[in-house]
């Protein structure tokens, strides 16, 4: 049996599967990661301070107008669309075999895609708040209001993405925890596992089958039943359990 029909036969007898992902299931959407050789990490942005240092709380604090700009031109693509991989994780859901997805991307593209069950674990560009009175407000918000988006009560409306510095928000932790722990199959897509307290996260898991998308190799190979090295959302949507028609786009068959 090859790779993607073992996957079918597993998502086939799921219904509590889980999906843990990182930026690999964004950058088939055309978003770059932030840490490969390409990745915005990489890349010399200002002249005094690196990517990292601007995406800190720190920097927010002591340079908003350099923070701003910078989240704007590399946090926000606005033109990233859902990929095969994010609407197969729809239909998963929909069809009662997927319980949740685990992300650590911010752009939302899982939500486009019509997953209602999403543990954000860095927050989202989606959504922003007042710092001072915690007042809600939306990603046009932050893009409209330039240099520095402003409250009407006269605090900075920040993003509500999880920055350096800075802790993961304590519900959404617990929200994904307990779904990894009842989850019968866990996948693994488009992350290195590197990245903590995230890539933890997956040590909750107890179920029978542990699924590895990816195209490097990570610490969590060896546990895995199958690895899989082939484009993440190409593999989620030929994988799809047949039950009629999925989403807009047709099965495509990966050659192994």
């Amino acid at each position: 049996m090859d790779t993607i029909a073992a996957l079918r036969e597993i998502l086939t007898g799921s219904r509590r599967a889980v999906f843990f992902g990182g930026a690999g299931m964004s950058t088939e959407s055309g978003i770059p990661d932030f840490r490969s050789a390409g990745g915005i990490y990489s890349e010399t942005l200002h002249q005094k301070f690196a990517p990292e240092q601007m995406a800190s709380h720190s920097f927010l604090m002591a340079h908003p107008t350099e923070f701003f700009d910078f989240y704007r031109r590399r946090f926000v693509y606005l033109a990233a669309e859902p990929n095969p991989g994010h609407y197969a994780l729809a239909e998963l859901e929909r069809r009662g075999h997927l319980a949740a997805v685990v992300t650590q991307n911010i752009d939302g593209l899982h939500q486009a895609a019509g997953s209602k069950t999403v543990y954000e674990l860095h927050g989202s560009i989606r959504r922003a708040h007042c710092m001072d009175c915690r007042a809600h407000y939306t990603l046009d918000y932050i893009l409209h209001h330039r240099p520095i988006p402003h409250c009407s009560c006269g605090g900075i409306v920040r993003p509500d993405v999880v920055l350096y510095e800075e802790s993961l928000d304590t519900a959404t932790i617990e929200g994904a925890v307990a779904a990894i722990r009842a989850a019968d199959t866990l996948i693994i897509g488009g992350t290195s596992l590197i990245v903590y307290p995230a890539a933890g996260l997956i040590d909750y898991f107890r179920g029978s089958h542990l699924v590895l998308i990816n195209k490097s190799e990570t610490r969590a190979d060896a546990r895995a039943e199958l690895v899989i090295r082939e484009p993440i959302g190409d593999v989620l949507h030929a994988a799809l359990p047949d039950v009629g028609g999925m989403c807009d786009t047709p099965k495509r068959t990966l050659v192994e």
